[in-house]
């Protein structure tokens, strides 16, 4: 668990980085899937999916 936290800090933050400078290419998706990847086994996957599952409910809604 802490391992995993700390990874997804990591791509996170070179993750905003990239973002921020404008620098998309073959490695800014790398490091978008493993951002994803590590955030899907913390514990915020469940307020994620959650909060997704709410917003395409109140899309469908409109």
């Amino acid at each position: 668990m802490a391992v995993t936290v700390s990874l997804v800090l990591l791509f996170g933050l070179v993750l905003f980085f990239l973002l921020r400078g404008h620098t998309l290419g073959y490695g800014s998706a790398f490091i978008a899937a493993g951002f994803g990847f590590f955030l899907a086994s913390t514990g915020a996957a469940a307020p994620i999916n959650q909060l997704t599952g709410a917003v395409i409910t109140a899309i469908q809604q409109l």
